[in-house]
């Protein structure tokens, strides 16, 4: 099955940038993921733990559980449900503050996801809902915010870009899952007979360790997007909402939602 799935990763369909779609050349340099299982059942109707939330994610900075002084927002789209995210201020203090302020001055509210890839992310943030749209609250692009101790592992919120520090209002959540990592170790090997860490520095130019590695072969996640994206928060509760709101029905091949995705409100809270 995986030999009729193509040569598909490398250019157009995993990009994420504030243009929406990259370029369509080198398509056959990409590898295209066959649909994951969701984290509610398996094939045998098992449930599955999201690899997110279990104890040993939870000793893992990106995946604690919220503590007193944390802050969350909770991500309200309409039809679907919300998703809760907790937000790493003290990791990215200038993606953070955009997020809050544009959240509560209510910039996000009616706009929609915009861009929507199942087994890659779902993209918003945009008020024109072309992927060309919105700015930051500091009237200019800012820069990017990297941490050594967050990675764009499934349910991780990272600012959407278009190249080096030119982050603006939009945003994306991860939502490929570790079966997707899996297989695209599975794919390098056998289309370029390289290993995963050989494939994604040639093609992504992304250096990873073993380790680095290994994690998201275990959480699930875009490791070709590791440090060219800003990571700013990620999801504790709604799984479920990320991967439902990444399954529906698209318009185009670019991932334009053929019904609407409505973010109807972004609250933001303070644990207590």
């Amino acid at each position: 099955m995986h030999k009729k799935l193509g040569i598909m990763i490398l250019c157009g369909v995993m990009a994420v940038s504030l243009l929406g779609c990259g370029s369509k050349n080198n398509e056959d340099n990409n590898i295209t993921p066959t649909p994951s299982i969701t984290q509610e059942e398996s094939s045998n109707g098992d449930s599955i733990e999201e690899p997110t939330l279990t104890k040993e994610a939870k000793k893992l900075y990106q995946f604690k559980e919220a503590k007193k002084g944390d802050t969350i927002a909770e991500i309200n789209v309409k039809d679907f449900g919300t998703i809760k995210i907790k937000l790493f201020a003290k990791d990215a203090p200038k993606a953070v503050e955009n997020f809050i302020t544009h959240a509560k001055e209510g910039y996000y509210d009616g706009v929609t996801f915009h861009r929507i890839i199942d087994d890659f992310m779902i993209q918003g943030g945009d008020p024109l809902g072309t992927g060309f749209g919105g700015e930051s609250i500091y009237g200019e692009p800012f820069e990017d915010e990297f941490s050594n101790d967050l990675y764009p592992f499934r349910g991780a919120l990272c600012m959407a870009n278009s190249g080096e520090n030119t982050n603006g209002s939009q945003f994306f959540i991860v939502q490929a899952d570790a079966k997707q990592v899996n297989l695209l170790r599975d794919l390098a090997k056998e289309y370029y007979d390289l290993s995963f860490i050989d494939y994604v520095q040639k093609a992504y130019g992304v250096v990873l360790s073993s380790s680095e590695l290994d994690r998201f072969l275990t959480y699930g996640g875009t490791p070709w997007l590791t440090r060219k994206h800003t990571v700013f928060g990620q999801v504790l509760e709604g799984f479920d909402v990320l991967d439902a709101i990444a399954k529906t029905e698209k318009a185009d091949d670019q991932g334009t939602p053929k019904t609407p995705v409505v973010i109807e409100t972004i609250t933001i809270s303070e644990v207590k």
